[in-house]
């Protein structure tokens, strides 16, 4: 759907009346454009001289980045799909007891599934900042800005999805649901928050 649009399109499209796609798909594609901004750092340390040592590091960190770039990019349709299921859902009759009752359940459950897609994107972006990390420290050096701006993407999305979790939780009666989602959302966010300052420490320590 929107991954099929070029750049323009996939503006237009954000910048229109449309509710989808949002914030959680842009999200998805910042993490899309940082695990690719990673792959690239690699596949520019790859084969050259001076680098003969990080040989096979690097190129399990460019296996795992494509890896990355692939699962993003499905988020960020997926997100939409979530979204619009959530919609969908509010648009069943209400209009008896059982039908409202059947109404609240799909709302519930459909918001369930959209504040668990940016979870994962979260998850995603906490790896992803782990190999941004591992490329800073290993990558060519007349691209480490590059392994600094994807961290620094991966961060923004990682705070972005975020968001989108924290206001789904708000329409959740699920108490357990909403607290394991919290305690999980914040404990990925302090650890991508710690691989972010390492990332941007070593770059300044390498670029002098």
């Amino acid at each position: 759907m929107f991954v099929e649009m070029n750049v323009g399109e996939f503006l237009d499209k954000l910048a229109s009346k449309s509710s989808t796609p949002g914030g959680g798909s842009v999200a998805a594609l910042a993490g899309a454009n940082a695990a690719a901004l990673v792959s690239m750092v690699c596949n520019l340390t790859i084969g050259k001289k001076g680098y003969e040592d990080v040989q096979e590091d690097v190129a399990e960190i460019l296996h795992n980045s494509e890896k990355l770039r692939y699962e993003f990019t499905k988020l960020i349709d997926l997100d939409a799909e979530a979204f619009n299921e959530i919609m969908d859902a509010y648009k069943l009759p209400k209009t008896s007891d059982e039908e409202k009752s059947v109404r609240k359940e799909a709302i519930q459950v459909a918001t369930r599934k959209a504040s668990q897609v940016p979870l994962r994107t979260l998850e995603l972006t906490v790896e992803l900042l782990s190999l941004a990390s591992e490329s800073a420290k290993v990558g060519n050096k007349n691209v480490l800005s590059d392994a600094a701006v994807a961290a620094s993407l991966a961060s923004s999305a990682m705070e972005s999805a975020w968001f989108n979790v924290e206001i789904n939780l708000r329409s959740i009666n699920d108490d357990v649901f909403v607290n394991e989602l919290i305690e999980r959302g914040e404990s990925l966010m302090d650890e991508g928050d710690e691989l972010y300052e390492t990332t941007l420490d070593t770059v300044d320590e390498r670029i002098g």
